[in-house]
C-alpha cells in the first residue's frame, strides 16, 4: 500500500490495495491515520458492490442512516447519489458539511462512483484546519469565542427553490416523516478541536446555518459569509476527479466539500454512505 499525498490543501491516493478484500488490522489502523493526516483519502481502479462497501465503511465506525434520500434497496446504509442527463441541479452543490444539522454529526463519508460522466462532476474540498490556521491570532481568538445555530430547513427550502426535489433518483428530499431531524437546532462551536489529532479548524457549512448563537440572523450574515469565503478559497481547496471505481473517503469534522455541476446532458451516479462521529467540541 502506498500514499501519495495529492496537490491541493488536503488529500492524499492510496493505490496498491483492494478494498473489496478483508483487511488487517495494521492495514485499517495505517488507513486512518493517513486519514487524520490528510483529511481525504482517494483510492481508484476499485471494484466494490454495496455490500463490499458497507464492509470498508465498517472498518472505521458504526454507519448511519441517511434521512432525507431513500436508500438503496436492500442496503439500508447506502443512499443512491444520482443525476440523470435530463435534471439541471445535482445533489451537493454548494459548499457544505455533511449532516452537521444533527447533534452528534457523522466522522466521515465515503463516496464511490458507479457511473461518471465523460467530463466534469469533480468535487472539492476545503481544509478547515488549514483555514483557521491562516488568520492572525486576534480573528482566531474572535471566531473561538463563538458558537453556531444550525437547521436542515434552511438547505431544504434552498433545494426546493432549485427544484432539486424532483431528482429522479435522489427521493424523497422533502415531506421525510423524521420530524425529529427537521426540528433538531444543534448549536456547535465555530472552530472544534480535532477529536484524533488535536489541531483546530473552521467547522462550518453556511447552506445549514442559522445564526451565531446570542445574534440576530442580520448581524451574523456578514461574518459567516466572510467565513465561507476565507475558507474556500483556492489556496485552502483540493479538487479531485472521478472515473468509476474511485471512492473519497473524507472527514467531515475538519472539511468542506462542493460537487460540481458541469455535466449536463450526461448521468452520474455514487454510492454514498456516512459512518458516525461525536459531538462537536
Amino acid at each position: 500500500m502506498n500514499i501519495t499525498p495529492v496537490p491541493g490543501a488536503c488529500g492524499a491516493e492510496i493505490t496498491g490495495i483492494d478494498l473489496s478484500k478483508d483487511m488487517s488490522d495494521a492495514i485499517v489502523a495505517d488507513i486512518r491515520d493517513a486519514f487524520v493526516e490528510y483529511h481525504v483519502l482517494f483510492f481508484r481502479d476499485q471494484s466494490l458492490d454495496p455490500a463490499q462497501q458497507v464492509a470498508f465503511g465498517e472498518c472505521f465506525g458504526e454507519l448511519e442512516d441517511y434521512p432525507f434520500v431513500a436508500p438503496l434497496p436492500g442496503h439500508p446504509k447506502i443512499i443512491p447519489v444520482i443525476k440523470e442527463p435530463d435534471e439541471k441541479t445535482n445533489f451537493g452543490g454548494g459548499w457544505h458539511t455533511d449532516l452537521i444539522y444533527r447533534e452528534t454529526p457523522p466522522m466521515g463519508t465515503m463516496l464511490y462512483a458507479v457511473e461518471t460522466p465523460t467530463r466534469g462532476g469533480d468535487t472539492l474540498f476545503a481544509n478547515g484546519i488549514r483555514a483557521f490556521e491562516a488568520l492572525s491570532p486576534r480573528m482566531q481568538t474572535l471566531l473561538e469565542s463563538l458558537d453556531v445555530e444550525y437547521n436542515v430547513r434552511n438547505i431544504l427550502q434552498t433545494i426546493a427553490d432549485r427544484d432539486n426535489a424532483s431528482s429522479q433518483g435522489n427521493r424523497s428530499m422533502e415531506g421525510t416523516s423524521d420530524e425529529g431531524v427537521l426540528n433538531e437546532t444543534p448549536v456547535h462551536p465555530l472552530i472544534r478541536t480535532h477529536p484524533e489529532s488535536g489541531r483546530k479548524g473552521i467547522y462550518f457549512s453556511r447552506g445549514h446555518t442559522v445564526r451565531f448563537d446570542g445574534m440576530t440572523t442580520g448581524e451574523s450574515r456578514p461574518l459567516l459569509d466572510w467565513i465561507q469565503q476565507h475558507m474556500t478559497q483556492p489556496a485552502l481547496t483540493t479538487r479531485f476527479h472521478w472515473e468509476p471505481g474511485s471512492l473519497a473517503f473524507w472527514d467531515n469534522r475538519c472539511l468542506n466539500h462542493y460537487a460540481l455541476n458541469d455535466y449536463h446532458g450526461e448521468r452520474r451516479y455514487m454510492h454514498r454512505l456516512t459512518i458516525a462521529g461525536d459531538k462537536p467540541r
